[in-house]
């Protein structure tokens, strides 16, 4: 438990507060927009092509968690028959990631859910949550759940809070900086200062 008030946060390290979502039922549909992109399964994604694409969606909000891992690692993750990994693709490029996580029976996780730059404003995080909301409860799940935190999209709250997921736990994050590391470029989020 932090104490009231201030806590120093150590050099080339970040703090973040991190917001758990969950849901227990599905929502009410809402209105989707006509996207001009498709949803492509990936069973058994590179690791490579899946940082890549995990980079070109995060790097603004300094997604670094599966930067770092050993490839043996992700590939452990991301080729689990009970982990779902989707791009969104437009005109031959990958500019979203979908990840659903199932390996805890009963459950869902939206592990990891983002746009590229040039995909935001356009009504896509819509029709890829409502994508990501019919596979989620397609399966045999009671529960369907998220987090977000202050280094992501200002956004990203309000959008799953909309999109039928309820504020249930909060939790202080502190990290190396991925762009100390080299994990991510210095010119990454410039909206979170280096220190």
């Amino acid at each position: 438990m932090l104490p009231d008030g201030y806590a120093d946060v150590p050099p080339r390290k970040l703090a973040a507060v991190v917001t758990h979502l969950q849901m227990s039922v599905p929502p009410e549909p809402r209105p989707v927009p006509a996207v001009a992109a498709e949803l492509v399964a990936h069973a058994t994604p590179d690791p490579a092509w899946y940082r890549a694409l995990f980079t070109r969606v995060g790097r603004d909000w300094l997604w670094f968690s599966r930067l770092g891992m050993a490839d043996a690692a992700l590939t452990a993750i991301l080729h689990d028959p009970r982990v779902e990994v989707f791009s969104l693709r437009q005109a031959g490029r990958d500019l979203g990631l979908l990840e659903l996580d199932f390996r805890v029976a009963g459950e869902c996780e939206l592990a990891y859910f983002g746009l590229a730059a040039e995909m935001r404003g356009q009504g896509a995080g819509r029709w890829l949550m409502a994508q990501a909301l019919a596979r989620a409860w397609s399966a045999p799940i009671g529960r369907f759940h998220v987090h977000t935190c202050t280094l992501d999209s200002p956004a990203a709250l309000d959008f799953y809070i909309r999109s039928g997921f309820t504020p249930y736990r909060r939790q202080v994050e502190v990290a190396d900086d991925p762009r100390l590391s080299g994990q991510l470029p210095r010119e990454a989020a410039p909206q979170v200062p280096i220190l």
